[in-house]
């Protein structure tokens, strides 16, 4: 099991436990802890494409197919349960996510699953040359664009 994916698991498996075990405070900082996590991941694959699209790094097929694939997994999980009732950004200083999720949240749901739709297929697009990562690059990023324009609070 990829590392990507077992710690994906260990979070799946551990939420349901925490919020029984835990107040709702500790539930919402468990869950924001979560899901920085869960972001750093998918930002430390995104990284390693970017890197190479833009000859930061110097291309590998192995590592581009691993990052692409780190990413399909991340998306098969559904982070968006991380994003429980009191830990908007108007609740807390620790989170950035908008009260709009809460408000809309079929659309957030549906902008998740866009990303993982974009992630489909990717470690075997991102195969062949550098050339490759900017169209796989473009369509990730589409999907990051969408959902952080309408529920994540801008820097």
């Amino acid at each position: 099991m990829p590392p990507v994916k077992a710690i994906a698991v260990a979070v799946a498996l551990s939420l349901p436990t925490l919020a029984v075990a835990q107040s709702a405070e500790e539930a919402a900082e468990s869950a924001i802890e979560a899901r920085h996590g869960f972001m750093t991941m998918l930002g430390i694959n995104m990284g390693q494409l970017a890197g190479m699209a833009k000859g930061e790094i110097a291309y590998d097929e192995a590592l581009a197919s691993r990052a692409a694939a780190n990413i399909v997994a991340l998306t098969q999980y559904d982070a968006p349960t991380l994003f429980i009732e009191g830990t908007s950004s108007a609740d807390t200083d620790n989170s950035e996510a908008l009260p709009a999720i809460w408000e809309n949240p079929d659309d957030f749901r549906a902008k998740f699953a866009a990303m993982s739709e974009a992630a489909a297929g990717s470690p075997d697009a991102v195969k062949g040359g550098q050339g490759n990562l900017g169209p796989v690059l473009q369509k990730l990023g589409g999907t990051c664009k969408a959902c952080h324009d309408d529920y994540r609070k801008a820097d």
